[in-house]
């Protein structure tokens, strides 16, 4: 039996999709990119110092997996790789809030405004701070949707863009999910990919890390709407050229005419139950 491949996975769809939020982001250093744990408010964070560092351990542990694996060499046994959180030291730690405090408020509020968002300028994906211990303090290092300084810069959401890896992970995604049985048999299939494309560039990276860790589920959702929108319109608009056909004297589509026919047979169907129970209930 072949060996399943697995085209795309959650944990390299994450590393793309941090990658390319980072690109509408500012930190201190380069260093404090990657965050290691999504913690609810700033005074959390001395109660997540544990949790954040076996985090760390792991994804470090998964590196070095992944760096002898590629040169060939053994993980297992007594080659094993092992990773003591307690080796980390906490000015190491990384901690994403989720966050709305430096995005400018509207001009002008949504009507019926109902969540925090609603009061703010729009953003492309949800908004967050980055903490570090610096010198034994709980510090601001990096926050989304900024340019410049943390003192001197501006909230800006145009200034980055989604990376190229992420947008072939796109492209598959769509691709590969048009080979379904239940959609490559229409021949507008090319259109539903144009949208689930567009939706994605649109979408992909609301994607929020603090509710879940499965974007690919939220990106095949995403697929899903786009590619059922385009069969929705098709389907009226078929229905309308038929209408007009059938006004017309002209033979409508072989869908119409097999639509029509099945309506025919359950219509006689119903007709002979119907007259079988009324004979039924004479006797």
């Amino acid at each position: 039996m072949a060996r399943r491949v697995n085209y795309l996975n959650n944990k390299d769809l994450l590393k793309e999709i941090a990658k390319s939020k980072n690109t509408y982001s500012y930190y201190l250093d380069e260093s404090y990119e990657i965050f290691d744990l999504i913690v609810p408010s700033v005074k959390d964070i001395p109660k997540h110092i544990a949790e954040a560092k076996a985090a760390r351990a792991k994804r470090i542990k998964d590196q070095m997996v992944e760096k002898l694996k590629s040169e060939g060499k053994s993980t297992r046994g007594k080659d094993a790789v092992h990773v003591d959180p307690n080796s980390i030291d906490q000015s190491e730690l990384v901690f994403r809030v989720m966050t709305f405090e430096h995005i400018p408020d509207r001009e002008e509020a949504k009507k019926n405004p109902k969540k925090e968002a609603d009061y703010k300028e729009k953003v492309n994906f949800p908004p967050y701070k980055h903490y570090a211990y610096v010198d034994d303090e709980i510090k601001e290092v990096g926050r989304s949707h900024w340019k410049g300084g943390l003192e001197n810069g501006y909230f800006s959401t145009d200034h980055g863009k989604i990376n190229n890896k992420l947008a072939f992970m796109y492209l598959k995604l769509v691709e590969r999910y048009s080979t379904r049985s239940n959609w490559r048999g229409y021949t507008y299939v090319d259109e539903m990919r144009g949208q689930a494309l567009m939706q994605l560039s649109q979408i992909g990276l609301q994607f929020d890390e603090s509710k879940g860790a499965n974007p690919f589920a939220y990106y095949t959702a995403a697929i899903t709407n786009s590619f059922t929108r385009v069969l929705n319109i098709e389907k009226k608009n078929q229905n309308i050229r038929d209408d007009i056909l059938q006004d017309s004297g002209v033979m409508p589509s072989f869908t119409r005419q097999l639509e029509h026919e099945m309506n025919m047979k359950k219509l006689l169907e119903e007709q002979k139950i119907n007259t079988y129970s009324d004979f039924n209930e004479k006797d």
